[in-house]
């Protein structure tokens, strides 16, 4: 969809997902959409069904080359370091 549609907003402050946008987005009935404000615009996102899918290895670029285990204990370490101090 790269052609911006109008929609109206109803006395009940309601407004219609075109039909372009639903099925390019594949959103069904009774889906949510989230509501995210950027600068003055307001901007609606398909909510994930599952978020622990969704977020499944985002960002894993950073932990390559890194031991997990020994950075929890590190970082551990540093906090009870710093209660106790």
């Amino acid at each position: 969809m790269s052609q911006a549609i109008s929609v109206k907003v109803s006395s009940r402050y309601q407004i219609a997902v075109p039909q372009a946008a639903r099925r390019q987005l594949k959103i069904q009935r009774g889906d949510r959409l989230l509501v995210d404000i950027q600068d003055d615009m307001i901007v609606l996102i398909p909510a994930p069904t599952d978020y622990v899918s969704k977020l499944a290895g985002l960002h894993r670029e950073i932990w390559q080359g890194i031991n997990t285990d020994i950075y929890l204990h590190e970082e551990r370490d540093a906090w009870n370091a710093s209660s106790n101090g």
